[in-house]
């Protein structure tokens, strides 16, 4: 495991590139800082749904992960 020991702070990683991003540093063995404000596109709403789900998701990779909502 290539980030066995490191952190990893992805921002936006709730969705699309930046979910990508965390999933496959917690596969190399990162712990990952799961940033994101839930908000659509356009920047109305903030749900902390997105970043909770990538938080299990790597958690069930046998990773450590932790929700940022900031």
């Amino acid at each position: 495991m290539l980030l066995q020991g490191k952190v990893a702070v992805v921002t936006g990683s709730g969705r699309g590139i930046g979910r990508a991003i965390a999933l496959e540093l917690a596969r190399e063995g990162a712990k990952v800082v799961v940033n994101d404000v839930g908000c659509e596109i356009d920047g109305r709403g903030g749900a902390e749904d997105p970043a909770a789900q990538v938080v299990k998701e790597i958690k069930a990779l046998g990773s450590d992960a932790a929700p940022n909502y900031d």
